[in-house]
Order: C-alpha cells, then structure tokens, then sequence
C-alpha cells in the first residue's frame, strides 16, 4: 500500500509539513550566512555590530514562542492544523523575504535596526506555528509505529533547505562577487519567495488530520486550548523545554555558526557555501539513519538518549580536529558533528506528538519546541561575548557541553511515549 506503507492522502500531510521545514531550514540559515555581510548595514560598531545581528536570532526565537501559544491556541488546536499552516507559511515567507528590503543604518539611522528586529520579530511570529502544527499534521495521520522514520524525515526538511540555501548563496556570491554586500544579499534574502510558494501549494492540496476531524465530530475541540495544556501537562512541558533547550541552543552553535566560524579561518565565500551544503548533506542521513534505527532501539526517548551520549562523549575530539584543520579537514569533522547531531533529531517529533494530548497538541508541540528556542537564540552572541574573555575554542567548548548536559538532564527526566508492546491510549495511537 504505497511508499512505505502510506497512501497519497497520507504523503501530502507529510510532504507538506516536510516543505515547512524545508522552509524554515532555508531562511533561518540564509540569516546566518550573510549576517557577517550585514552586519555593518544594520548596526554600526557602537550598537554592537556582530554580536547584535546575531542576537537576531534571539528576536526571532522569542516570537516563535510567542506565535506557536498564540496561533496553536487560536487555529491550530480550534480551526485545525491545515488551515493554520496555509496561513502561517505564506506570512512566514513573505517576511523573510522582506528583510532584503529594508534601508541600511546610513540611510535611515536607528530606524533600520528597530526594522530589521521587527520583521525578525514577525517572521519568527508566523514561523512558530511551523513545528507544532506541521509536526501534529504528519504524526496525526500516520500509525504510531512509522512516526520514527516518518517524523525523521519531516524533521530533515529544516536540513534540506539548509544544503539547498547554502548552494544558492554560493552561487549568488560566485554571480555578484563584490558587490554581493552591495545587492546580492538582498537578491538572496528575495529568494526565500520560492520555497515558501511550493510549501502553500503542497498545504493547499493536503487535506486535515484524522484525528482533528473526529474531535470536530464529537464536539471535543477545547474552548481555549493552552489553559489544558498547562493545567494538565506541567511536568511534560517543563522536561521537554529542557531537551529543547539544550538540543536548539546546540544547533544554533553548531549549524547555525560553522559559516561565521569558516569566514574567521579565512575561507571564501563559495568555499564557505559549498563547505556547509556538505555539512548538511551528511546530516540528511544522520538523521534518516536515526529514525530507522530508532524502530530498532525501540521507543522514543531512548535512542534520544543514546544518540545525545554519543554526541556529548564526540563534541572535544571533533571540534578540537575541525577547528585546528584546514578546510577539508573542517568540512569532514563538522560532517560528522552534524550526522551526530542531527540523529538526536530524528525521534523528536514523534516524542512531542505523542507527549501531548490532541486537545491541545499543536499548542504543546509548537511551545515546547519554540520556548527551548529562546536561550538557543542567544548561542552565537553567547559564544562571541565569551570568547572575549577565553577565547573562541574555549567559548564554543564550554557552552556547547554546558547545553548538551542540559539537554540529556531533559532527555532523562522525560518518560518514555510509547512502546511496540503497550496497548497505547487511543489518543495516541492513530490507526
């Protein structure tokens, strides 16, 4: 019966939550690319140039909270996951879009860097709707015992777009060359129009979870949905908040900084691009691989667990060899880091499904996820604020080990969702 056992309804519910993803990965890392480019634009050195652009990041992540309690309460628990995610991804994309219109420092003064913060504030906003829903829209419609792979591979979009972005960026810095800081950043920043138009189609054309339409039937919809989510799901949220804290802030100093770390080892620009295209072609597969072995390990939080030992016990030898290596050596450690990294990712989606009650899961999903991001925000400016102090090895060392504990102290804590052998809780368990 199709791929994988899914038929085409099923596909479309995935493919469109994939394209979500696929999105996010591509304007989240298209801001890390260029943000040593435009830094100088938006903030002269007395607002403090780069750690400033990166504390973008954090501007963001604070709206994703935001926009995941909001729009997760407001459509996503009460209209439904599609119809949230139709709307969601069409704001999302043309505010990403829009920052490569926005007036430089020399042009407008103060204006510009207020501007630049509130089209990330409103693109985070709408981009926080991305996980809860589009994560609720592919488990609800696929049984329990294929939402390891399956949310493995909606999980890998964030990767996708990233390997997409980072071959665009190279091909757009080959193309302008030096007047790439000029109006090539604009033109990249534009682009972000294109996924963003293929993802509302493959919306358009998916249809609504299995579960929301029997919770309409039955009149089960919550009156306001986050106030059950936090009446009845404290604990569950707190622990998950933990895990994605330390998970997200690890991302962010890990795939989010390798580009600004290649550009302080003097490597160029296409060199860069094609370096970090690399990097996260081989995460693809970390986290395939992750989801595939995760049916073996058995559960969700337990190949989370092991995979994080992993990647805890491997974050000195490979930051120590990639750091001090040339650029081959650079591209083939972080590799390995990424393909790590990214099998911690490949049970999570199934893991926060299945954490919270369809009452209110899209909420729950969405602001577990999004209120982890928040510290994550602050991992680059963390990181070059340090390293003033101790140097930037040593900076990205510390926090980057501080935040992994923190991330299997949550992974621990967490109880396990679900078993092969359990007879799981319809709620559940979509058959």
């Amino acid at each position: 019966m199709g791929v994988y056992g899914l038929n085409r309804k099923q596909w479309a519910q995935v493919l469109a939550a994939w394209g979500g993803w696929l999105m996010d990965g591509y304007t989240s890392i298209a801001y890390a690319l260029v943000a040593l480019t435009i830094a100088p634009i938006f903030f002269p050195a007395s607002l403090g140039g780069i750690v400033a652009t990166f504390a973008g990041f954090a501007v963001g992540a604070l709206a994703r909270s935001i926009g995941s309690l909001t729009l997760g309460n407001f459509l996503g628990d009460k209209m439904g996951r599609k119809s949230m995610l139709v709307l969601t991804v069409l704001f999302f994309s043309i505010f990403a879009a829009l920052k490569g219109a926005l007036p430089s420092y020399k042009q407008v003064g103060l204006l510009s860097p207020v501007l630049l913060y509130t089209v990330l504030f409103l693109e985070g906003f709408f981009a926080g709707a991305e996980y809860g829903g589009g994560t609720t829209l592919a488990m609800e419609s696929i049984p329990a015992e294929k939402r390891n792979f399956i949310g493995s591979f909606v999980q890998s979009g964030f990767g996708t777009g990233y390997f997409i972005v980072s071959f665009v960026y190279a091909a757009l810095k080959a193309y302008f060359g030096s007047s790439f800081s000029v109006v090539g950043w604009r033109v990249f920043f534009a682009t972000a129009l294109v996924p963003g138009a293929i993802t509302v189609l493959l919306r358009a054309v998916s249809k609504e979870t299995p579960v929301f339409e029997e919770m309409k039937t039955r009149g089960e919809v919550e009156r306001i949905p986050v106030r059950g989510l936090f009446k009845q799901a404290p604990k569950a949220m707190l622990f998950a908040i933990l895990i994605t804290t330390g998970l997200l802030f690890v991302n962010t100093a890990t795939f989010s900084f390798y580009p600004s770390v290649m550009f302080t080892k003097g490597f160029s620009g296409v060199s860069v691009g094609v370096g970090v295209a690399v990097i996260n072609l081989v995460s693809l597969f970390g986290v395939w691989i992750g989801g595939a072995l995760g049916n073996v390990i058995g559960g969700r939080k337990r190949p989370m667990l092991i995979y994080s030992l992993i990647f805890v016990l491997s974050v000195y030898p490979i930051l120590k060899l990639g750091y001090s290596g040339g650029y081959t050596t650079f591209v083939s450690a972080f590799s390995v880091q990424a393909f790590l990294e990214a099998m911690i990712f490949s049970t999570l989606p199934a893991f926060l499904s299945e954490l919270f009650s369809k009452r209110f899961r899209a909420t729950g999903v969405g602001f577990a996820y999004n209120a982890g991001a928040i510290v994550g925000g602050f991992a680059i400016s963390l990181i070059y604020a340090l390293s003033s102090v101790i140097g930037l090895f040593e900076s990205w060392l510390l926090l980057l080990i501080a935040f992994s504990l923190v991330m299997l102290v949550g992974i621990a804590l967490s109880s396990e969702t679900w078993r092969k052998t359990e007879v799981a809780h319809a709620d559940k368990i979509v058959e």
